[in-house]
């Protein structure tokens, strides 16, 4: 099995998140520690994730949920790649979004660069999201060469989702990382 680690969005993820139920489950999970979960900037979120993936010992698959996934689209396009297993990227948010956090993380603000992804990339969306839809998220796979998978309708799939430890989530990503083995 290849080292995890842990992506939360923008106020990192409370209790109830299914991150921190399978952090809990899996305390060999490593979650990324930003300086800022509440006023996230995009510096010091690629340093942060710099100093995961530097702890992980091996190329580790990411875990990531909201603005986390747009983390991972701008630390692949500044860093090296290879340094990745996969990445796995739950409920991507649209930044021309209405209701994206434009005040609270301005840097974050701008378009994920487009091109493909240079690791496996497996994206979840809810039909119902109401910072990224479905058709955006699609657009996103295709542009990133993600796989692609619509889970049904659960909100932004955070605590408040009441997806509690989302054992369907954590199949999703046992079979993703299976198939990293090959």
């Amino acid at each position: 099995m290849f080292p995890l680690i842990t992506l939360p969005g923008i106020s990192g993820s409370g209790r109830s998140h299914w991150q921190t139920l399978w952090e809990a489950a899996d305390p060999a999970m490593i979650r990324f520690q930003p300086s800022s979960w509440d006023r996230p900037d995009l510096d010091d979120w690629i340093s942060a994730l710099d100093r995961a993936i530097g702890e992980a010992g091996a190329p580790p698959v990411l875990v990531a949920h909201s603005l986390a996934c747009l983390l991972v689209i701008h630390w692949a396009a500044r860093r090296e790649p290879s340094r990745i297993k996969g990445a796995f990227l739950v409920s991507v948010p649209d930044p021309e979004s209405p209701v994206f956090p434009k005040v609270e993380a301005p840097s974050f603000y701008t378009a994920a660069p487009a091109k493909r992804l240079p690791f496996a990339t497996l994206m979840i969306a809810s039909s119902n999201d109401p910072y990224g839809g479905v058709d955006y998220a699609r657009r996103k796979a295709d542009n990133w060469g993600a796989g692609f998978l619509i889970a049904g309708a659960f909100g932004h799939m955070n605590g408040a989702s009441g997806l509690a430890d989302w054992p369907q989530g954590r199949m999703l990503l046992e079979a993703f990382s299976a198939g990293l083995r090959n």
